[in-house]
């Protein structure tokens, strides 16, 4: 058992929620202040979508590496310097005085988070033992994630328009500083191990470069287009990395992501559900926005605002997910739930241009809300079922991986799909034309979700990984014996 290092598991739960909320916050709270940033700094065009898209490709690269050094090396110490690494980058952010500046620490940002995300999650899997416990904990987890990412809308709405878009970067520095002095007082420091397992060298640059790859072909195919010889390079690319790294896990001593973990209908299904939901809920998110700012013409601030309710509805549906996978599991929260977020998304398809916010956008925001709180909060907790507690980290570099992958890859394709319906016309019923068509595919994508919960995921939550047996500096890092 972990007990030596479970600490005070109130303090603990705080410290990840408060720092996941920081992370998750920073995905989407400057978004609304690129127009501010560009202006600033004199950012070319084609260059601004960089300030987006190198935090989701340093994010997404590196996860998975996150996710087994927290098993190697130690939870809190990837947490702490996950967090502070965020923090550091986002002091120097929000005092960069050039274009390169921002995109330098942006990428910083994502490295840092890419270490305390994984680490967090682990934190809660090692220290909530499984059941009801660790259920209420990573719902906290979701719910707390969820939020952040929504609220990150209306904060940066109102900082870029009171306070001035260097504080989307600044606010974050007293979030960071909140979790490091939580975790500090309520997770005691691990044990060094006396010997060091070697991180699994190949499979991390492996798994790095055909994720960023990946993730680099998918931002980018805005500006170069799907058809383009360099999208299709970096994804054949990307493709040979994935499966040499495939073949190297299969072999590694140490691997980076044990191949049989995936033999876990729980840990295949929650991952590939994940996937699908988290496509559905990124451009979904993008195209109200949008629809709001360009079509109904609310401001940036408005537009935050007008996400409350979603993000209200969001929580419930948290709040009820919680309670029912407690009470039974993850599956009898996840099916209604996708089912839920597909009927809102497809009641936001019929979105009109001479609309309104309370005709076109309330109703479907809280029934979508709804439907998204009940499938996020239970995800974390199918994808950690039967894991054993030396796996925690790679298990949730692995969830998280596929989040952000689901969410990079879902956007970038359906907002193409949007702007081949809009076409060259720039008046509101053709631009909403291409709005409601992304919109109604994100429907089908939560479709997809459900299928995959109801096809792959156990009725029962009896079903375990393939054992596996902890390496002798894991134990001793645990403080088990080896």
């Amino acid at each position: 058992m972990y007990k030596n290092s479970r600490g005070r598991p109130g303090v603990v739960l705080a410290a990840v929620a408060v720092a996941q909320f920081a992370v998750a916050l920073d995905l989407s709270v400057v978004n609304v202040a690129l127009p501010a940033i560009r202006t600033a700094l004199g950012f070319a065009p084609l260059d601004l979508a960089w300030v987006v898209h190198v935090y989701a490709l340093t994010l997404g690269g590196f996860l998975l590496l996150g996710g087994r050094a927290c098993d190697l090396y130690g939870r809190r110490r990837l947490f702490v310097l996950g967090l502070a690494v965020f923090g550091l980058c986002s002091l120097a952010g929000g005092l960069a005085q050039a274009p390169w500046q921002l995109i330098a620490v942006r990428a910083g940002q994502g490295l840092g988070a890419a270490s305390a995300t994984p680490a967090t999650l682990a934190m809660l899997t090692t220290t909530f033992p499984e059941g009801p416990q660790r259920v209420r904990a990573l719902g906290v987890w979701s719910g707390v994630n969820a939020a952040g990412g929504a609220l990150g809308v209306l904060a940066g709405g109102l900082l870029t328009q009171y306070a001035g878009w260097r504080w989307v970067m600044l606010i974050n520095l007293p979030i960071v500083a909140v979790a490091l002095a939580l975790v500090r007082a309520g997770l005691p420091a691990e044990a060094r191990p006396a010997r060091r397992e070697r991180l699994d060298v190949l499979g991390a640059v492996l798994a790095t470069g055909g994720v960023g790859l990946l993730v680099t072909a998918v931002v980018r195919s805005d500006a170069q287009g799907w058809d383009s010889l360099a999208t299709w390079t970096m994804l054949v690319a990307a493709a040979v990395l994935l499966a040499a790294f495939v073949v190297t896990e299969s072999k590694a001593p140490v691997p980076l992501l044990r191949l049989g973990l995936l033999r876990s209908r729980w840990v295949a299904g929650a991952n590939l559900l994940v996937f699908f939901s988290t496509a559905g809920q990124f451009a979904a998110f993008y195209f109200v926005s949008l629809y709001m700012q360009r079509v109904l013409g609310m401001s940036a601030a408005a537009t935050g605002a007008a996400f409350l309710p979603f993000s209200v509805s969001l929580v419930a549906g948290t709040l009820v997910a919680t309670r029912v996978t407690a009470a039974r599991t993850p599956r009898a929260s996840l099916v209604p739930g996708a089912l839920l977020a597909a009927a809102g998304l497809a009641w936001f398809a019929f979105i009109s241009p001479d609309g309104g916010f309370l005709t076109d956008v309330l109703g479907p925001c809280i029934i979508t809300g709804i439907g998204v709180g009940l499938v996020i909060a239970p995800i974390v907790a199918a994808a950690t079922t039967g894991v054993a507690p030396h796996e925690a980290g790679m298990a949730s570099g692995l969830i998280n991986s596929s989040r952000q992958l689901g969410g990079c890859i879902g956007l970038a394709t359906l907002a193409t799909v949007a702007a081949h319906r809009t076409g060259t016309a720039t008046d509101p019923a053709a631009t909403n034309d291409g709005y409601a068509l992304g919109l109604a595919i994100a429907a089908a994508l939560f479709v997809l979700a459900a299928i995959v919960a109801i096809g792959v995921l156990p009725r029962r939550q009896t079903e375990t990984p393939a054992p596996q047996h902890a390496t002798t500096a894991e134990n001793r890092l645990e403080g088990t014996p080896s």
